[in-house]
């Protein structure tokens, strides 16, 4: 009986010690998503250039005072969608109250010219800016009024995204009519390049890197390097 009683009593507690921590740990997550102690207070932006600022904390101030634990990530999504300088984005919360979100804006590839507007375009096609004036330091992408769906327009943003920084920051415009006759003007030089297609890209960017400071002060000319292996200078 003795035995009998204490395995009992032993059992006894075991369940009650269970009780008492899932009765703790239902308290502390009633704490963590519903004290105001954990309330969104402050949203901080990280990333952002051309994206102001204050246009984005006015976009999603709408949750602050909601617990951190009960944020809608979906309605943030739906905010920044608005924003269409905004290629992604990633959140991280900082408890007790701050929401911080890193911004990553879309880059510029090219300008397409479409009538009398220059239309800024990042790698995707998607619209950044439009204006009546070329973009300082924006290349003019030339492909002979053919959609951002295009061969052509793929083949260009091939070609730019190979270029190093330094080289494509040369580049006055890029043209193409189909997916093999990539051609490149580089500003101030009066030469172009002749590409060809989009392939070999990287090594074409590397031959090309070469080649500019034994011909850049040649004069007028064209560099061939739609052939890598042959590439050449021709002085018109």
């Amino acid at each position: 009986m003795r035995r009998f009683t204490r395995r009992t009593r032993h059992r006894r507690t075991l369940w009650l010690t269970a009780a008492a921590l899932a009765a703790t740990l239902a308290l502390i997550l009633g704490i963590a998503v519903f004290s105001p102690i954990l309330a969104l207070r402050t949203i901080t932006i990280q990333g952002n250039a051309r994206v102001s600022t204050e246009q984005l904390t006015a976009a999603l101030d709408g949750q602050l005072g909601t617990p951190l634990a009960l944020v809608d990530f979906d309605r943030i999504t739906r905010e920044l969608a608005e924003f269409s300088l905004i290629r992604s984005y990633v959140t991280e919360t900082v408890p007790p109250d701050t929401l911080i979100i890193h911004i990553i804006e879309r880059q510029p590839v090219g300008a397409i010219k479409s009538g009398s507007v220059y239309r800024v375009v990042d790698p995707a096609g998607v619209e950044i800016s439009r204006s009546p004036d070329r973009a300082p330091g924006v290349p003019v992408i030339d492909i002979a009024g053919a959609s951002i769906d295009s061969a052509a327009f793929s083949s260009v943003v091939e070609v730019m995204l190979a270029l190093p920084p330094d080289l494509a920051a040369q580049v006055e415009t890029i043209s193409a009519r189909t997916k093999d006759d990539v051609t490149v003007s580089l500003a101030g030089a009066n030469q172009t390049v002749v590409w060809g297609s989009a392939d070999r890209s990287d090594y074409k960017a590397r031959v090309l890197a070469a080649m500019l400071p034994l011909y850049a002060g040649s004069g007028p000319g064209q560099y061939v390097v739609s052939s890598p292996d042959t590439a050449v200078f021709r002085r018109n």
